[in-house]
C-alpha cells in the first residue's frame, strides 16, 4: 500500500516507519522540514515537506494513497493549542480528500469523562474534524503510553530517580490505563486497510488500571528504588505546573497541559480489538523493563525531546545552518589534534548529555539552573542516543543543525533563553599538514541588553572553551 505518515520524525512516526516498511508499503513522510528527515530514508520512502499549519495551496498528495496517518499534536506549544490542531485537523483533510485515500488513522486520546481536559477537549474536536471528511476515520484513543523516549516515561522517570520522597499533588490518586508503545504502533499497523474499523473509535490501553501513584510506585520497584510518596490537597494546578517543570525535563507549557489532564481519569472502554489483531498486551512493569532493555543498549529510536513542537522550536530552525558574519560577536578558537582523528570525532560527537561538555560542568549546570529560573529548557533534555547526533535532536540546551560526520562538522544552536542568537560549531580540517579542531561560538546580539549579556559571560567563555577544546583534542588538562 502506499501510505501517508504525517509526523513523520515526531516520537511516535519515528516508531511506527520502520514497521510500515517491514510490512512492505511505500510511505510518503511529511515532515515540517526535510532537513531533519534527511539521511533517514529508505528506497521505499519519499518526503513531503509541509506545515498543516499554513494554508497549502501549491501542496499536493501523491493521488493514488491508500491510507493516512494523522500524528500530528500541538499539546506542548505556547498560545492556543486547540485552535492550532483544529487548523491542521482542516488542512490535512483537504489535502487528503483531493486523493484516492481510502482510510485515515488517528491517534488520539480517551475522552470517556463527562469533564475534560482542555488537551483531550481539542483532540475529541479533531475526531470530529477528521470524520466530518470524505475520507473513512478510524480513532485508537491512548492514554499514558510507556517506553523509551516517551514524553510520561521520561517525566516519570525523573521523579522516581531523583526524588526518594514525594509529597505530591492529589491528582497523583487520578486513574488511568497505561498502554505499552509496542502495542501502540501494533494497533496502529494492525487496522490498516481493515473496513470492519472504519468510522469506528476504539480505546486502547494495558491490561491494568493504576493511578498515577501506583506506576511511579511500581517504576520504582522495577528500578529497586525504595520511594514514599503522600499526596496533598493544597497544591494548586500552578503550583503542580511548576513542581513538574523544575524536577523534570518537561517544558512548563507541557507541564501545565499535563496537569490538566492528570486531574481526569483515562480508562478504557471493553472493545476486542487487541484479540481481533491477536495482540497480547503488556502489563506496566513489563512494558517499563522493555523501555529500559533499550535504554540501556542504547536503542531509543525516538524521544519526545527531539520532537519540535515539544519545546515550541520554531519548524524554520533549520534554516538557521548559514551562521552569520556580520552584526555578531565571536569567540573562535582552534586546536592541534594530538589525538587520532577517530577519537576526537567521537568526542565531538560526545558531547552534552551524561558526558557534560568536557570542562567546568559545573558552570554548565548552573548556566541550565538560571535557565530554567527564567523559562528555559535547562540542560535536562540531555540527548537521546550516547554516541550519535542527526539534525534536529536535543542536546541539553541546544539543538543540532548538522552533525556530518564527513565533513567532520557539528553544528548547534542555542534554545536557552537569550537576549540574542547564538551558534556553538566544531569542525575539523587539514592545516599546513596538520589536523585542526576549529571551536566557535558565534552571538547575534538583540539590542543593547544582548551586548551587554556578551561581555558579561566574555569572562566564563574564556575558561569554559579553552578547557573545553582543550579536552576535546586531547590536551592534559584538569576537569572541573
Amino acid at each position: 500500500m502506499k501510505i501517508l505518515l504525517t509526523g513523520a520524525n515526531g516520537y511516535i512516526g519515528q516508531r511506527l516507519l520502520p514497521v510500515l516498511l517491514e510490512q512492505g508499503h511505500t510511505v510518503y513522510c511529511c515532515v515540517r522540514n526535510r532537513k531533519r528527515f534527511e539521511g533517514q530514508t529508505h528506497e521505499r520512502t519519499q518526503i513531503i515537506e509541509v506545515d498543516f499549519l499554513e494554508p497549502a495551496p501549491g501542496t499536493s498528495l501523491p493521488a493514488d494513497l491508500d491510507v493516512a496517518f494523522f500524528l500530528v499534536h500541538s499539546m506542548s506549544s505556547k498560545g492556543d493549542f486547540a485552535s492550532k490542531e483544529a487548523i491542521t485537523a482542516q488542512n490535512f483533510s483537504k489535502l487528503v480528500e483531493a486523493t484516492q485515500c481510502r482510510q485515515v488513522i488517528y491517534l488520539s486520546g480517551i475522552v470517556n469523562e463527562a469533564e475534560l481536559s482542555d488537551h483531550l477537549s481539542s483532540r475529541f474536536e479533531v475526531e470530529k474534524i477528521l470524520r466530518n471528511g470524505k475520507v473513512p476515520v478510524t480513532v485508537l484513543r491512548a492514554g499514558i503510553i510507556v517506553g523509551s523516549g516517551s514524553a510520561s516515561f521520561e517525566i516519570i522517570r525523573d521523579l522516581v530517580e531523583k526524588l526518594p520522597v514525594m509529597i505530591a499533588p492529589k491528582w497523583l490518586n487520578t486513574l488511568c490505563q497505561p498502554i505499552s508503545i509496542r502495542n501502540v504502533i501494533q494497533f496502529l499497523a494492525g487496522v490498516i486497510g481493515r473496513e470492519d474499523t472504519y468510522n469506528q473509535d476504539f480505546d486502547i490501553g494495558g491490561p491494568e488500571v493504576l493511578s498515577y501513584k501506583q506506576m511511579l510506585l511500581k517504576f520504582a520497584e522495577v528500578r529497586k528504588l525504595r520511594r514514599y510518596i503522600w499526596t496533598v490537597p493544597i497544591m494548586t494546578p500552578k503550583l503542580s505546573s511548576y513542581w513538574l517543570y523544575f524536577i523534570t525535563s518537561t517544558s512548563y507549557h507541557l507541564a501545565q497541559n499535563l496537569v490538566d489532564s492528570m486531574k481526569i481519569n483515562v480508562i478504557c472502554r471493553p472493545n476486542n480489538l487487541a484479540a481481533d489483531l491477536g495482540i497480547q498486551l503488556l502489563p506496566y512493569n513489563q512494558a517499563v523493563e522493555l523501555a529500559f532493555q533499550r535504554i540501556e543498549q542504547n536503542m531509543v529510536v525516538s524521544s519526545w525531546k527531539d520532537a519540535f513542537s515539544s519545546f515550541d522550536t520554531n519548524p524554520k530552525l533549520m534554516d538557521y545552518v548559514e551562521v552569520p558574519k556580520f552584526g555578531c560577536f565571536t569567540d573562535e578558537k582552534s586546536r592541534t589534534i594530538t589525538d587520532n582523528e577517530p577519537e576526537v570525532l567521537n568526542r565531538i560527537w560526545g558531547i552534552g548529555g551524561g558526558q557534560g561538555w568536557y570542562y567546568g560542568n559545573f558552570l554548565w549546570k548552573i548556566r541550565g539552573h538560571l535557565d530554567k529560573m527564567v523559562g528555559g529548557v535547562g540542560l535536562r533534555r540531555g540527548r537521546t542516543h550516547p554516541h550519535e547526533l542527526k539534525p534536529g535532536d536535543s542536546l541539553d540546551f541546544w539543538r543540532v543543525l548538522i552533525a556530518d560526520r564527513t565533513s567532520k562538522r557539528l553544528l548547534l544552536f542555542a534554545e536557552m533563553k537569550l537576549p540574542g542568537e547564538a551558534w556553538l560549531e566544531f569542525n575539523i580540517t587539514q592545516k599546513e599538514g596538520n589536523l585542526v579542531l576549529s571551536q566557535t561560538a558565534t552571538f547575534r546580539p538583540r539590542g543593547l541588553w544582548g551586548r551587554v549579556y556578551w561581555y558579561l559571560v566574555l569572562p566564563f567563555h574564556f575558561f569554559i572553551f579553552n578547557g573545553m577544546i582543550d579536552k576535546l583534542a586531547r590536551r592534559q588538562v584538569s576537569i572541573i
